[in-house]
């Protein structure tokens, strides 16, 4: 049993993945790096910290790491009056809080996008805390986003909630258990090798199953 519900944001409560995914494949244009914008999916829900050299390697790292990173925020400002959160979301969060849980939202997002999608999900009515980029120096798959999200709320034992592949490999770096939403476009099989327990299609399917998972009480 937990206490806390530990949810990431893009992809999962806000439909941001490809959006996420043109913006960078845009800022490495800037630069002469040419990615095909499969891969730079395959990478979504890795923080921004991380991407630039899993994607393009450590050399292009070093040497604009900093200005890719600024080049993606321009590139998805321009985008992000079209983001929508996903059917669902502020009613997951309502429902987690009715069951006793505390929720939290992990995201590594930049602090003004991070307020944004907080008023799309009414996720400070719903949410006792959250995260953006801030909070931590290394983001997802490094676990270090879900501790601070766990310490915000002095929760015991916390379930991850995620789209991505790297959700459950930081969760499980903490032996949380991890409840997948398809979301992001990543296969079941994908999710489950990652470490998800449970894996759903979408949030209605994941809200009418809360009692098969760790969520459907809190301790």
């Amino acid at each position: 049993m937990a206490d806390t519900a530990i949810i990431d944001v893009d992809g999962t409560l806000v439909d941001t993945n490809y959006q996420h995914a043109l913006a960078w494949y845009r800022a490495f244009d800037r630069y002469d790096v040419v990615l095909p914008l499969w891969r730079i999916h395959r990478h979504i829900g890795m923080g921004g910290d991380q991407i630039v050299a899993a994607l393009a390697g450590e050399d292009v790292e070093r040497e604009h790491g900093d200005a890719l990173r600024e080049a993606w925020t321009e590139e998805f400002d321009k985008m992000i009056d079209e983001v929508r959160p996903f059917e669902g979301a502020t009613d997951l969060l309502a429902e987690l809080g009715r069951r006793g849980f505390a929720v939290v939202l992990a995201s590594s997002g930049k602090p003004k996008h991070v307020d944004r999608f907080l008023d799309l999900i009414d996720g400070r009515e719903h949410c006792r805390a959250w995260t953006t980029s801030e909070d931590v120096e290394k983001t997802k798959p490094a676990p270090d986003l879900m501790k601070v999200a766990l310490a915000k709320v002095e929760g015991a034992s916390g379930v991850a909630v995620g789209d991505s592949t790297w959700d459950f490999l930081a969760a499980g770096k903490l032996d949380l258990p991890g409840i997948a939403i398809r979301t992001g476009g990543f296969s079941p099989e994908e999710l489950r090798e990652a470490g998800a327990a449970h894996v759903f299609d979408s949030i209605p399917d994941l809200i009418d199953g809360l009692d098969r998972t760790p969520l459907r009480k809190a301790t």
